[in-house]
């Protein structure tokens, strides 16, 4: 007979936690936890759904680490220090061995980041996944959107446009290899969550690219009220990426791709090459353009002024 909702979150959801500030976890009808003091708490949240956000029969561990590190992106992305995590769980069937695996994917990141998952819910229905990903900042060094001013210096960090291009390699047939770098990427994004804590009181303003650069950059200009140069010469491309497609697809994955959630951020110019020296990050980051006053974002190639189509990922476009 196939368990139950709660066998189901006993077995593979209710699992305990070295974190002293988890005063109640999974099992109750909330969880209760202890803020540190002088801080303040960030709270993201994001849906999956199947066939939108991840595809059919992708291996559950990954739908598993995708449904937390988006979340986790986000606090990265604020220069936060993740703390907690809630899941709320539609699945078709109680198909035991798919949610134990699932429930691994999702504990192999939360464990790597000491992250502890304190509650949610589980129901039946089409597979879709919420996760809410709480953390904490100290008040004055959260990063936002709204803080980039004219002459900063514009950086994205690692290699976006891989997961688009292995997204594109899965939709096309390719088996689910993770031995292929690109598809690997998209399965098991990373979030950036010690270059975020590295950016906080250093950084202008950042966000995770989500939706991809392009589209994510220009909301970045609108929140602030500037507007942005966008140099595509150095655009990073990594060796996996320059090993596939042409050059227009390489182009066309860093700039519209989303998934893998890297960070993009701004810099006063005057403080940017002692950042450059200084940073300590597993992952490398490079300058891509400059924040200008105006609204908007230019994009240049050698120099020259260039129109580029298209914006961000859009659910409702």
């Amino acid at each position: 007979m196939p368990p139950g909702e709660f066998e189901l979150i006993e077995r593979y959801f209710s699992r305990s936690t070295p974190r002293r500030d988890v005063l109640l976890g999974v099992g109750d009808d909330a969880a209760l936890l202890e803020m540190p003091p002088g801080r303040v708490l960030v709270a993201a949240t994001d849906t999956l759904v199947e066939g939108r956000h991840f595809l059919p029969g992708a291996p559950a561990e990954s739908v598993g680490h995708q449904a937390l590190a988006v979340n986790l992106s986000d606090l990265a992305a604020m220069g936060a220090e993740p703390a907690w995590a809630l899941l709320s769980l539609s699945i078709p069937s109680a198909d035991e061995d798919w949610v134990r695996r699932f429930a691994d994917g999702l504990h192999a990141l939360a464990g790597h980041h000491g992250v502890a998952l304190v509650g949610g819910d589980t129901v039946r229905g089409p597979r879709v996944i919420t996760v809410t990903a709480l953390g904490t900042v100290e008040p004055g060094l959260a990063l936002r959107r709204d803080g980039a001013q004219p002459g900063d210096v514009l950086y994205v960090s690692g290699s976006p446009g891989e997961a688009a291009a292995g997204l594109e390699r899965l939709g096309s047939g390719a088996p689910f290899d993770l031995a292929d770098p690109l598809v690997r990427r998209y399965l098991y994004a990373e979030p950036r969550l010690a270059l975020g804590r590295a950016l906080a009181g250093r950084a202008t303003a950042a966000m995770d690219v989500s939706d991809g650069l392009l589209g994510d950059l220009g909301k970045l200009c609108a929140a602030s009220g500037v507007a942005a140069r966008l140099d595509l010469d150095r655009l990073p491309v990594s060796s996996a990426l320059a090993a596939h497609g042409t050059l227009a697809d390489r182009e066309r994955w860093v700039l519209y791709g989303g998934d893998d959630y890297e960070l993009l951020f701004t810099v006063p110019a005057p403080a940017a090459m002692a950042f450059e020296a200084t940073l300590r990050s597993s992952v490398p980051v490079t300058r891509i353009g400059a924040i200008e006053a105006g609204s908007g974002v230019r994009c240049l190639r050698r120099g020259v002024e260039e129109r580029v189509e298209g914006s961000g990922y859009d659910h409702f476009a």
